[in-house]
């Protein structure tokens, strides 16, 4: 074999084929290797193990690159509506316009909730969190529109992506004790969440351009980022023939962990608590810095991007229209623009690459357009939901695909007799 790595156990010497991706990715083959050494390879959190071949989405971390279906972030974020970059990375290309009208024709048509489905909002507590009660709807979808036939399988990723806005909107005015507000067919997508969130029956609410503007990049720029949690979760539940809304409300179980979907969430309670002790700032940038304190500051670098997160770079601009637009008079807000400036001048973070990230400004956005705390989770999980059917979509269409079985190397007891009870 000419393109294979070569790997010795035990005296013997096996050959990994060698796979390569259109970005010049290198990945050693293992699927034979178990059957032919009688071993597995071991990588705990599968932090080197790529479990698949995606066309969906690229990132170059050492070169803050982030594509998808070939686009760059930077062009689809300036240029694109949501909706485009959610027909892109479902099905491979940008949508001619009469593909996008009718895309997005099905977006408005499908928006209302079955009013059946409202009785379920009635049961929850109004402390519910909203990512609880996002994937018990979305679950419970299933039972409404089961797939039939093959074409319900369109429908429903329509379906799921047009109706996941109104559930989410719901699950707020549930936790709020406000009357359910109903989407209007002539807003964007963006508009009409937002319309959903904030009117009131007692007076209208006109959706400000810039928020608008600002939550379309915000869902753009998380609609997909490579194998994830969140999207591995998807997946691998996607892979047991596990239908879209099973496997999707998974993701949003999966993103609803702190690791994962709540950075943004902690940004602001970081904020909160500098806030808390009199605003003192420069005791929580000693504190960031000083290596025996366990204190570190939330949004600033990321695992993936070691220069610069490119959606970080696009959303500082976003934070800035949204702040001179509202002229918001919160703490929270002054404090998280002082301590940007430190991030971007003090040679400490510099040095290290700790600038601040999406998770950094898309909390401060959130928090300036009036999304309470507890909804940042479910704003990523919108965002995230095109990526999610993508993958769930390449994953069942994949004539070679698989359900998903990860071995483990067994570390408890070696075989042990059985006590009775009386004896023991």
């Amino acid at each position: 074999m000419d393109n294979a790595a070569k790997m010795s156990l035990n005296g013997q010497e096996f050959e990994l084929p060698v796979v390569v991706g259109t970005e010049n990715e290198i990945g050693l083959d293992i699927s034979r290797f178990r059957g032919e050494s009688g071993a597995i390879t071991l990588d705990s959190g599968y932090a080197n193990t790529g479990s698949c071949l995606s066309s969906i989405c690229f990132i170059d971390g050492e070169k803050g690159i982030l594509r998808y279906r070939g686009y760059p972030i930077e062009q689809l974020a300036q240029r694109a509506t949501f909706s485009e970059v959610s027909y892109l990375l479902m099905n491979g290309e940008l949508p001619t316009a009469t593909e996008n009208a009718q895309f997005r024709d099905g977006l408005t048509y499908h928006s209302m909730l079955h009013e059946d489905m409202k009785k379920f909002f009635e049961g929850f507590r109004h402390t519910s969190h909203p990512m609880a009660i996002l994937s018990a709807m979305i679950s419970t979808m299933s039972t409404y529109y089961p797939e039939v036939e093959e074409d319900d399988i369109e429908r429903n990723i329509i379906r799921l992506m047009a109706k996941a806005k109104t559930v989410a909107a719901f699950a707020y005015k549930k936790s709020i004790g406000h009357p359910f507000v109903y989407p209007k067919n002539e807003l964007s997508y963006s508009a009409n969440f937002l319309h959903m969130m904030f009117s009131v029956p007692t007076e209208s609410y006109d959706v400000d351009p810039i928020l608008e503007d600002a939550l379309n990049v915000l869902l753009i720029l998380h609609a997909d980022h490579e194998q994830n949690c969140s999207t591995s979760t998807v997946r691998m539940v996607g892979s047991s023939g596990a239908n879209l809304y099973a496997s999707v409300a998974a993701g949003v179980s999966a993103l609803w962990g702190p690791l994962h979907g709540g950075a943004n969430q902690k940004v602001i309670e970081m904020l909160e608590q500098i806030r808390d002790d009199e605003g003192d700032l420069q005791k929580y940038v000693d504190r960031a810095k000083d290596k025996d304190d366990p204190f570190r500051l939330f949004g600033f670098g990321h695992r993936v991007y070691k220069n610069f997160d490119p959606r970080a770079t696009i959303l500082r601009e976003q934070c800035k229209k949204v702040l001179d637009r509202l002229g918001v008079d919160d703490p929270l807000l002054g404090i998280a623009q002082q301590l940007e400036k430190i991030a971007l001048e003090d040679e400490y973070f510099v040095k290290r690459n700790l600038y601040p990230n999406v998770d950094f400004y898309s909390g401060i956005i959130y928090r300036a357009m009036g999304i309470p705390t507890k909804m940042f989770t479910v704003m990523f999980a919108l965002g995230r939901l095109p990526g999610w059917i993508a993958h769930w979509k390449e994953l069942r269409e994949d004539p070679k695909g698989r359900i998903n079985r990860p071995r483990q190397i067994y570390t408890g007891y070696q075989e042990r007799d059985y006590v009775p009870l009386a004896e023991r």
